[in-house]
């Protein structure tokens, strides 16, 4: 297995920003980095890892909040999310102002993503799953070799994603989890954007949001 991760939660939403790397190349990227870039630089320099991309799975603030000081001192791409979150990351000011963080301009990733994408990190290849739902342009971020999944705010342990936000959708939230990710298979772990790790086997079974309608 050459996928290794760790992942360090940041700012006061405590989001869990991973950061993913190959084993043999040592080429890392990090997905959904909410904020505290110095901190997410020195976690990197000291895993002796070198940076290759930042990896976005939707268009919350408190998921992109560091994403453009890192490419201002990295020059690394920004890959994702789907560009149906695009309204999102042009509202980064406005979400600021009421999320309790600094000030934020537009932000423009350097590639869109869609369903059926592949991102390759060095001898990853890393599958793109568009989860609409909790935002529109959510993606998720899936490695079959190590059955490890980077949900964001799809799916939580004991939990789901709200939808009370504009454009949210519970009926596509469901259908994202249920028809998406779940068949993917019981073994899958996932990092979500807050709280700890969970399976899909565990969440099926026990998870009261989608206990609710069979599977």
């Amino acid at each position: 297995m050459s996928l290794k991760f760790c992942t360090v939660p940041v700012t006061h939403y405590q989001q869990n920003c991973s950061i993913i790397w190959c084993e043999l190349s040592k080429q890392a990227a990090l997905v959904d980095p909410g904020g505290d870039a110095n901190k997410l630089l020195g976690k990197i320099d000291e895993l002796g890892l070198s940076l290759n991309k930042i990896l976005l799975t939707h268009g919350h603030m408190d998921h992109v909040g560091a994403t453009s000081e890192i490419r201002k001192s990295t020059a690394v791409p920004v890959i994702g999310p789907h560009k149906d979150d695009d309204f999102w990351l042009q509202s980064l000011a406005q979400q600021a102002s009421m999320m309790g963080f600094e000030a934020q301009a537009p932000l423009e990733p350097d590639t869109w993503l869609n369903d059926g994408d592949t991102v390759e990190l060095g001898e990853l290849s890393l599958q793109v799953i568009h989860c609409p739902g909790h935002t529109p342009g959510h993606v998720v971020f899936y490695e079959a070799d190590s059955q490890q999944a980077f949900v964001g705010d799809v799916l939580f342990a004991g939990s789901i994603g709200r939808t009370d936000f504009p454009k949210g959708n519970m009926t596509q939230l469901l259908d994202s989890i249920r028809n998406k990710l779940l068949v993917l298979g019981d073994e899958v772990n996932f990092v979500p954007g807050h709280g700890p790790n969970s399976s899909f086997g565990r969440e099926r079974v026990s998870n009261p949001f989608l206990a609710e309608q069979p599977y």
